[in-house]
Order: C-alpha cells, then sequence, then structure tokens
C-alpha cells in the first residue's frame, strides 16, 4: 500500500451521555443533548473525509449508537468497560477485523470540524508510525493515529500530548487546522468553537438550549 493512499478507520469513544460534558451546562438533559449533537457533528465529518474508509465508535449509550448509525458509522459496543484507552483499543480492533490497516482515535467533541482538515492531518500522519495532534488548550489529544493496528498505543488522561510524544507518536500539532484541535468542554470552548463554525446538529442544539445571551450590535 503506498502511504499516501492509506485509508484510515477513525476510532470515536462516545460516553454515557448522563456523565458527558459535566462543565458545559448545569441541567443534565442540556449536557446530554449538546454532548449527542457535538459527538454526532464530529462523526459525520469524519466520515466525509476521502482519506477515511469507516468510522467506528465505541459506546454503550444507546441514543449515540442510533444516531452515529444514521450517518454512516459502524457501532461497537465496549466490552471491555475499563476506561477510554481500553475502549479505543478495543474499537481498533474492530476496525482491524473489518479490513481496516490505518486507525486513528478522535476525540468525540469537535463540533466545527472540516473533513479537509482531517484529511490534510491525515496525509502528514501515513508518512510516521504514530501521530498526534494536541488539543486548544496544548496538553491534551484530540487525535492519535498509527500507521497500523499493532502500533496504536493510546494514552489518553491527564497530560496526553506528552504521554502520547514519550511513546514516539510525532506530533503533527503544529500543521493541524483549528478545526481539528477545538475541542468543547466549557461555554467558553463552545464559544470559541462557534466562531470557527460549528455543525448543524450542534448547531440546532444550541438553538434548542442557548447558553449565553448575544452581544449587543
Amino acid at each position: 500500500m503506498n502511504r499516501s493512499e492509506a485509508r484510515w478507520a477513525i476510532i470515536v469513544p462516545v460516553k454515557r451521555l448522563a456523565v458527558a460534558k459535566t462543565r458545559l451546562a448545569a441541567l443534565a438533559d442540556v449536557r446530554a443533548d449538546l454532548a449527542l449533537a457535538m459527538a454526532l457533528d464530529t462523526v459525520a465529518a469524519a466520515g466525509r473525509c476521502s482519506a477515511v474508509g469507516n468510522v467506528v465508535v465505541v459506546t454503550d449509550e444507546p441514543a449515540a449508537a442510533e444516531a452515529v448509525t444514521s450517518v454512516g458509522a459502524l457501532v461497537v459496543a465496549d466490552t471491555p468497560d475499563a476506561g477510554l484507552n481500553p475502549a479505543l483499543r478495543h474499537g481498533a480492533l474492530a476496525a482491524a477485523t473489518a479490513g481496516a490497516d490505518a486507525v486513528a482515535a478522535l476525540s468525540s467533541d469537535l463540533p466545527a470540524l472540516r473533513p479537509a482538515d482531517l484529511d490534510g492531518v491525515l496525509r502528514a500522519a501515513a508518512a510516521h508510525p504514530s501521530c498526534i495532534v494536541a488539543d486548544a488548550d496544548g496538553t491534551g489529544t484530540t487525535l492519535l493515529t498509527a500507521r497500523d493496528v499493532d502500533g496504536f498505543a493510546p494514552r489518553f488522561g491527564a497530560a496526553s500530548r506528552q504521554a502520547h510524544r514519550d511513546g514516539g507518536a510525532h506530533d503533527l500539532t503544529d500543521v493541524a487546522a483549528a478545526s481539528l484541535r477545538r475541542d468543547v468542554d466549557t461555554v467558553d470552548d463552545l464559544r470559541a468553537a462557534v466562531e470557527l463554525g460549528v455543525g448543524p446538529a450542534t448547531a440546532a442544539a444550541m438553538r434548542r438550549h442557548p447558553l449565553w445571551a448575544p452581544t449587543a450590535s
């Protein structure tokens, strides 16, 4: 396989909505609705990338499973039930069983993600055994790639950017567009994502649940 022509399987973890995005809003139903909308926009954008062969969503959340299936994702239950990194490895193995060779873990809270931005980074990542892109704060990770499943070693958690670099991942943050780095945990994060331009599901959820007053002109 020509490395520049790698077809990627994107692994997206979606946690139970009842415990998602606890810093984003006070009401649990609002947090759940926004978290699901952001995940749906992230998965849909990844699925539209020319370099992506399939998107595998690892989740035990029925609402999320139904939503992402509607945009063409493959859903895999989190049978390890042992935290984020085991869930991602489980998803990567499922992708390999489905025929994937190159895999990438992608955060589920990238509502402004543009397919072209992800495509560009994946093309660059094909030249390295493993790569990362840091989040907007610079300490976390929004994307971890591996050119083969055996080399997929997620180290998500506190200071994951450095943990992945210590594990040998090449850092592509400097060539990554903002839409691939703008994860959302707080209202300020969501405001920044809106400035970049969020996807339709997130925009609709925000109309249902406005979290801030519009700026007076």
